[in-house]
């Protein structure tokens, strides 16, 4: 792509637009400030925009993407940048357009089971509002804790719900989006029923920012479920734990979450949490099984039936968490791995996903991948969508190998998951790190049609240029 430079004279517009404390360059933040919005959580990455705007409000977005699509100068959108696919990162440098003051709940809607919110909340922040007057909001990233709305519709973020709730994408009812001209649409109605056209707002989610800037969300809501079942079982032999994920869907339960922790996995999170965690030193990996619904009765006669599935494998004594607290810890140990894996070393995180019933296969690949290049793995993920995170971990591997040797094997991965019935990601996104991997999952007529979608969105290119598929 052919960009311009960013000048002072656009600077001071940006300035008179949003207000110069709202203007954030080099010269003029602290440094630790300005060098946060270079980065996100994908491995040790860092590209300095040219300048950070904070704008308050569509209409400063859409006056300040119209100038940028002038000037043809990059615009890179940004939420809470807890993204692992370096899909905010401004590889072009140009604008750093952030959403963080877009924060608003706008309404919840109790009459139709819906809420209209700005891309800058707070996922958990969203969820608890709702929750409040009896209603859920079932996405909950492993960062729902600090992840922005927007982010999470950037990706069609999913989380241990999406076993039973599904994704992202699948609340979503309309959307507010500044295209790269600086126009204004609205994508949909606030309606469940919708035949009217093309779907854009399928289109949007999960279009990494390439299409335009979500600025409103209307989302669909569910009531909330009252009461929940939780276990933790261990298991001597992996695969076994795999095998058992589906298994259970066979026995026809739906559990609202269903995931999968190896013994490293689950050891280095209660370690980095301080939470004390008896793991005898047979056991290879666990499941976390949680059951919800209205009626706490027929909840217990589905955690017998998943009791009757589990006793046909090698399983150790099943915790049943008999408290919120206890609870609560749980969950708490499995959000906090992949915090944990990154506190105790460099690593490189692949979201693989597969049909559920090959998720022992996958499993078994990875592990055999790793031994035939030299490499430890620590696995776990939403095992009831068959979402695998293999982190992979650098220990003793030299830079050659990290930087460039990886390639091989991490290719080898994804043609495995392509090969089972999968794809390269499940709820990461393709963003920059994955984009020299994309044709494995899609031939070259998925991905000029996509290409020429992109052209007519985005004519010069300027909305996160350098992601998802090659074009500059």
């Amino acid at each position: 792509m052919d960009f311009q430079l960013l000048t002072p004279a656009l600077v001071a517009e940006f300035e008179a637009i949003v207000g110069p404390e709202h203007v954030l360059t080099a010269q003029r933040a602290e440094a630790d400030v300005y060098a946060s919005y270079g980065r996100d959580h994908t491995e040790d990455l860092h590209f300095a925009p040219d300048v950070v705007v904070r704008p308050a409000n569509v209409e400063q977005i859409s006056q300040i993407v119209r100038l940028c699509h002038e000037n043809h100068v990059p615009v890179t959108a940004r939420g809470a940048g807890t993204g692992l696919s370096g899909g905010a990162l401004p590889v072009h440098q140009g604008v750093v357009l952030s959403t963080e003051r877009l924060n608003r709940i706008i309404q919840i809607d109790e009459r139709n089971l819906q809420a209209t919110v700005e891309p800058g909340v707070i996922n958990e922040v969203f969820q608890n509002a709702v929750k409040e007057v009896g209603l859920f909001y079932p996405p909950d990233p492993a960062s729902k804790g600090s992840c922005f709305l927007g982010g999470n519709l950037a990706h069609s973020s999913g989380g241990p719900k999406a076993v039973k709730y599904g994704t992202t994408r699948d609340y979503v009812l309309n959307l507010q989006v500044v295209l790269p001209t600086g126009d204004v649409i609205w994508t949909a109605a606030n309606t469940l029923k919708n035949s009217t056209g093309y779907n854009l707002t399928q289109l949007m989610v999960g279009s990494e920012g390439t299409l335009g800037i979500i600025t409103k969300v209307v989302f669909r809501l569910l009531p909330y479920p009252q009461h929940n079942i939780l276990m933790l079982v261990p298991f001597r032999h992996e695969a076994q734990a795999a095998e058992a994920v589906s298994a259970v869907f066979r026995a026809g339960i739906i559990p609202s979450g269903m995931e999968f922790m190896e013994r490293e996995a689950i050891a280095w999170s209660s370690d980095y949490l301080k939470i004390p965690l008896t793991l005898p030193e047979d056991i290879s990996a666990h499941l976390l099984i949680e059951l919800d619904g209205q009626d706490l009765d027929e909840l217990y006669k589905e955690a017998e039936q998943v009791y009757g599935v589990l006793e046909k494998y090698d399983v150790g004594e099943i915790l049943l968490a008999d408290n919120a607290t206890q609870k609560d810890e749980l969950w708490k140990i499995r959000r906090n791995i992949g915090n944990s894996v990154r506190y105790n070393s460099v690593y490189k995180e692949e979201d693989t996903v597969v049909p559920r019933a090959e998720l022992p296969t996958l499993l078994r690949g990875v592990k055999e991948i790793g031994a035939r290049y030299g490499f430890k793995s620590v696995c776990y993920g939403h095992a009831g969508d068959g979402n695998l995170h293999v982190n992979i971990i650098r220990g003793d591997l030299d830079d050659e190998m990290w930087n460039v040797g990886l390639r091989e094997p991490i290719r080898e991965i994804f043609e495995l998951c392509v090969k089972l019935g999968g794809t390269i990601s499940g709820e990461h996104g393709i963003g920059l790190v994955q984009k020299g991997y994309i044709g494995i999952a899609l031939p070259d007529t998925n991905l000029n049609l996509m290409r020429g979608i992109k052209h007519v969105f985005d004519p010069h290119g300027i909305m996160n240029p350098g992601k998802i598929w090659i074009t500059d």
